[in-house]
């Protein structure tokens, strides 16, 4: 059953669709309830096509706020990519991942090209929405680490929609470590999306896509929180 579960692309099961469905409103209830969870630029979101979603690192909420900004129809069609090291290492976690979040298995370790090609073709199909951290993974100062290769060669030279996101709080909210989260206040930052079609594929384009994402990351993390 793990292993199953492990496995991409899934099977379309209207009985997980079921659950994913009720799980995803009832978190969308609770985050807005204990973390007070303020989304801001959800309009910068695209319209049509597939896109990526990319965010700083900070905690296990990252992929839970993430999955709160898109809309309840494309719950279904959002994978966010996940070490499967880690939440796909036993059958609870496994099943957590698969069914309740649609999480893409992606080995960070040894099979870090066939990942990436598991992403691009998900993104061949209209529709999809792509959540990356690039990081890979969480900090624990607070601070954003750098923006890792696999994001630029992902959309180098394509004509894919990069949305860079920032989310605020989440560190206090759930420091790693810690087996529960508290009622911290968080704050999700949209940017507008990005295009890279017009580099060509070479490691300096790489290397430039992940600088200026993580540039945009940053820049949505310096804006005004007075209010938060």
């Amino acid at each position: 059953m793990s292993e199953s579960l492990r496995n991409f692309p899934r099977q379309p099961h209207m009985l997980m669709y079921a659950i994913r469905s009720i799980v995803a409103m009832l978190l969308r209830g609770w985050m807005r309830i204990y973390h007070r969870l303020r989304i801001d630029g959800r309009s910068s979101l695209p319209a049509t096509g597939s896109y990526i979603l990319v965010c700083n690192h900070t905690s296990h909420l990252d992929t839970l706020c993430m999955l709160c900004s898109v809309p309840l129809r494309q719950i279904h069609r959002t994978f966010p990519a996940a070490a499967a090291d880690y939440f796909f290492s036993s059958l609870p976690r496994s099943a957590i991942s698969a069914i309740l979040i649609n999480a893409l298995p992606f080995d960070r370790k040894v099979k870090g090209a066939e990942s990436l090609t598991v992403c691009t073709e998900l993104l061949k199909n209209e529709g999809n929405v792509l959540i990356i951290f690039p990081e890979g993974t969480r900090t624990t100062t607070g601070e954003m680490g750098r923006f890792r290769s696999g994001i630029g060669r992902l959309v180098v030279g394509t004509g894919l929609a990069v949305v860079p996101c920032y989310l605020d709080g989440g560190t206090k909210a759930w420091p790693k470590g810690k087996a529960f989260p508290r009622p911290r206040k968080l704050s999700l930052r949209i940017g507008k999306p990005k295009n890279y079609s017009h580099l060509d594929k070479s490691s300096e384009s790489v290397i430039a896509i992940c600088e200026d994402l993580q540039d945009a990351v940053a820049e949505l993390g310096k804006a005004d929180n007075d209010d938060l």
